[in-house]
C-alpha cells in the first residue's frame, strides 16, 4: 500500500441500533439543544422553507455529542425555529471502540473532503490533519470540513459526531495524540502485517496516513520510536484519501 495523488480526550461509546427512534422523523442538528431549544439558522431554514414543517410537527434533534431528542416544532421561523423537547432518546450510531484517523491533507482538497465524509459515515471518532515532510497542502478551511462532518453524520444517523482537531505538524501529532494501538501505514519495504490482523477488537486505535509523497524515513523512525506499528492496507497502491477510508472501514469491520 502506498498513498499517492494523481495530478483529544477519549470518550466511551456504547453500541446502539443504527436508527433507533429516528424512523419517520426529520433529523436536525442543534449543538445547544439542552440549553437553547431552537434550531440554528441553516437548520431552521431547511425545516421551514424546504420541508415546510409547521407547529406541532414532530422531529428528532442531535447535539453532536451523543444526545438524541424527540421534539416538536413550537415556533416555525426560517431563521430561528423554536422547538419543544419532549424526551431524550438513546444514542444512535455509537460503537464500543474508539478510532482516530490522522491524515495529511491532499493537494486536491475535494479528495480530503470526500475522505472525511466517508470516514464519518462509516464511523470515526476523531480526525487530525497534519503536515508532513512531503505534504503539498499546508492550509485547510476547517469550517467547511465541519459542515461536511455534520451532513455526513446526519445522513448516516449518528448522534455523536467526529472531533476535528486543528491542523498540526507531524511532531505535534506524535507529542499530543496517542492510543492503545497506534499504526502507521507507510510505503517502505519491511514487515507490515495487514491492519485487520494487527487491530484488536474493542481497542482504542490511531492510524496514520501520510501525504501523496509518503512519510519521510525520519518520520517513520520517529513514529516507530513512539510506539507505532507499521501496517499494510493491502496489495493495491492507494491514493491518500482512499487509504484513509480503507483504514476506517477495516477497523469498523474488525469490530463488527
Amino acid at each position: 500500500m502506498c498513498p499517492i495523488e494523481n495530478s483529544m480526550t477519549p470518550h466511551s461509546h456504547t453500541p446502539s441500533s443504527p436508527s433507533g427512534g429516528v424512523e419517520g422523523a426529520a433529523l436536525f442538528y442543534a449543538p445547544d439543544i439542552r440549553t437553547a431549544p431552537a434550531l440554528p439558522e441553516d437548520e431552521s431554514a431547511h425545516a421551514v422553507r424546504v420541508l415546510r414543517l409547521q407547529a406541532g410537527d414532530e422531529i428528532r434533534v442531535v447535539d453532536g455529542t451523543g444526545g438524541l431528542f424527540r421534539a416538536v416544532i413550537a415556533q416555525p421561523h426560517p431563521k430561528h425555529c423554536v422547538v419543544e423537547v419532549l424526551e431524550e432518546l438513546p444514542e444512535i450510531g455509537g460503537h464500543d471502540y474508539r478510532l482516530h484517523l490522522a491524515i495529511a491533507p491532499t493537494k486536491n482538497i475535494e479528495r480530503l473532503e470526500w475522505c472525511i465524509e466517508k470516514a464519518t459515515e462509516i464511523g470515526v471518532d476523531e480526525v487530525t490533519l497534519f503536515i508532513g515532510r512531503f505534504s503539498e497542502r499546508k492550509v485547510v478551511k476547517p469550517e467547511r470540513l465541519e459542515r461536511i462532518i455534520v451532513s455526513a453524520a446526519k445522513q448516516s444517523l449518528k448522534s455523536r459526531f467526529p472531533v476535528l482537531n486543528p491542523l498540526c505538524t507531524f511532531n505535534e501529532l506524535l507529542a499530543h495524540h496517542t492510543a492503545t494501538q497506534r499504526f502507521i501505514a507507510h510505503c517502505y519495504e519491511g514487515e507490515k502485517p495487514l491492519l485487520q490482523h494487527a487491530c484488536h477488537r474493542g481497542a482504542d486505535v490511531l492510524v496514520l496516513i501520510g501525504p501523496e509523497g509518503d512519510f519521510s524515513p525520519e518520520e517513520v523512525q520517529r513514529a516507530l520510536a513512539a510506539g507505532y506499528q507499521p501496517v499494510s492496507l493491502g496489495t493495491s497502491r492507494l491514493r491518500t484519501e482512499t487509504a484513509g477510508v480503507v483504514a476506517v472501514a477495516t477497523v469498523q469491520l474488525v469490530n463488527n
